[in-house]
Parts: structure tokens; sequence; C-alpha cells
């Protein structure tokens, strides 16, 4: 049995960082990012860890830890989210190294209809802005690459990680989503790094994943193109391993299992030996993080609003 209330009380010495509530706008051409054709998602509460903001299953057939981001909010990655991600992988090991969780597969997705991930808090980006408040910009950015290591690690666990994304990952999302070793993906999914709408780039990984994924001049201009790009170009590119029509992501993830499972040490070895090719040490993470910081606050009004204007148009997805 998985013992919940050491997680639980795990969870209570996180600092619960809460960003003030910000008014929005509305602002139709920034729809083309957040847009969604459901309005009430349908999100369930988690059977195993007791996480506010994380539905956690565990199929110990198939050795497989599923993790569906459940937002109580807005499709973010906001301070709570953030840190049910980090008590995630926390206690995982834990219980791994205590030979009560047999892990080798570990999958992050979302139960948010039509969104894995929208990305960064920006109404704590515009509300840490307006005040020139640079160490709130840096200590949630710190709490960012701390989850996007983690990720890009694999918790330090000898597992395949999985992203499925059965929905838009943009921004912080989509950087999320570069950390796992193999991500699939439904056909209607989008992908993108819409920072450059309103004058910023992505500080939390993309430049540093991307460019070892990509090249850096590929990197480079998907970054300042500001596009947001089809699952099947994402597919052509080699980010998404497997692409699957709508409604098909779960059993593609099991399938992708039920094919490596007898080989799976293989496979660990294999990704493995891609982040000793390609290492990416925090350090790196942190310096451009604090240099996102840094730009953040050289942002003048109208990014700002603009910034609040696509807050917005991720908090009607909510409605």
């Amino acid at each position: 049995m998985v013992d919940s209330g050491r997680f639980n009380s795990a969870r209570e010495h996180m600092d619960d960082l809460t960003p003030a509530h910000l008014p929005a706008e509305e602002d139709a051409a920034l729809v083309a990012v957040t847009e969604s054709l459901v309005t009430a998602p349908d999100i369930g509460t988690s059977s195993m860890f007791d996480l506010g903001q994380i539905d956690v299953r565990w199929e110990p057939d198939a050795a497989t830890l599923w993790a569906f981001m459940t937002p109580t909010n807005r499709p973010n990655f906001s301070p709570a989210m953030l840190r049910d991600v980090r008590y995630w992988y926390v206690e995982t090991k834990r219980l791994f190294d205590a030979g009560k969780l047999p892990v080798k597969y570990m999958v992050a997705g979302s139960r948010f209809p039509g969104v894995f991930n929208l990305g960064g808090d920006l109404e704590l980006f515009a509300g840490c802005i307006e005040r020139g408040d640079l160490p709130g910009l840096v200590d949630y950015g710190h709490a960012c690459i701390d989850v996007v290591h983690r990720t890009w690690r694999n918790g330090d666990l000898p597992v395949v990680s999985i992203a499925l994304a059965q929905g838009d990952a943009l921004g912080g999302g989509f950087e999320a989503l570069l950390c796992f070793d193999v991500a699939i993906a439904e056909r209607s999914a989008r992908f993108g790094l819409p920072e450059m709408l309103f004058g910023l780039f992505p500080g939390m990984g993309a430049y540093s994943i991307l460019s070892r994924k990509l090249g850096r001049i590929a990197a480079e201009r998907m970054i300042l193109s500001g596009k947001v790009f089809t699952a099947q170009e994402m597919y052509d590119m080699g980010i998404v391993h497997t692409l699957v029509e709508d409604g098909e992501g779960e059993q593609a993830v099991r399938d992708y299992i039920a094919a490596t499972l007898p080989h799976h040490a293989g496979h660990v070895g294999v990704f493995q030996a891609g982040r000793r090719v390609h290492p990416l040490e925090y350090e790196e993470l942190k310096d451009i993080v604090e240099n996102w910081a840094a730009t953040a606050l050289k942002l003048d009004l109208k990014s700002v609003r603009m910034m609040r204007r696509l807050a917005s148009a991720q908090t009607r997805l909510h409605r």
C-alpha cells in the first residue's frame, strides 16, 4: 500500500506561493493560442497520492504510474501545480527506494479537455512586473526549473517517462513535454512557444532542450517565430514520437508500454545515454531563468497588457 499520509504531510512544508488576483481582459486575437471546444472540464480526483491538482493512478501489471494534471483554475503551471508535480517525483522515488512501488514507466497527461498545459502563470508574471518584483519572478522561475530538471532526469529513477498530449502544450507546457523520453500526441494537439506575443522568451528550458534535440538554429527559429505547430508538424520534426487519432492516446501509451516492457532495461539505458551525451545541468537552467526574470522587468505596458489578455483567454477555458 502507498502511504499517502506521509506524502500529504510532506506537502505541508512546501511554500505555497499564491499569486495576487489580478483583473483580466479579453482579446480575440489571442484565442488562437488558447481556444478549446470544451468549456466545462471533467476533472477527477486522485486515487493514490493525496495531491490537489494531480490524479495519480498505479497499474501494477504494467508497472506504470499515471499522473493526470487536474487544474482547479487555469490549466497552467500555477505555484500549486508546480508543488504537486514536485512532490509526485519526491514521493515516487521514496516509495521506489523503499521497495513499495516497482515503477518502470511514468506517464504524464491532463484531464483538462483540449489542453495538456498552457504554461506559465501569466497573472503572476504581470503582477510581479508591475511591482518591479524581481525576487518574485526569480522564485517562480526556480520552482519551474526544479520541475523541469527533475523531469529531464526522470526523478532519478530507472524509468521510461512518457508525455501524453491529448490537447495543447504551449509555453511552459511545451517546455515540460520536451523533457520526457517519449511524447505521444493526439492529432488535434498543438504545440508552441508564444512568449514572443508579449515580447518575452521562454526561460524555463525551451532553448536548452530544443537546441539539444533540433540544433541551435532550429531552436532559435522556433522560439522567435512564436508559431503554434500542429501535432503532425511536431511528429515530422521528431519531437512527437507517436501520432494517433483523437481519443486513441491512452491506448497508444499502453501499446507502447506492452511492446517495450520485455526490453525495458535496454530502453532505459538508451535514454540515459542520451542524457549523458547531452547533459543538462541545473546551473544552465538557473542562469537562463534569471536572465528571463530580468528581461521580464523590461517589458513595456503594452506587453504586460497583452500578457493579461492571454491570461484572460486561459481563464475562459475554465468557465
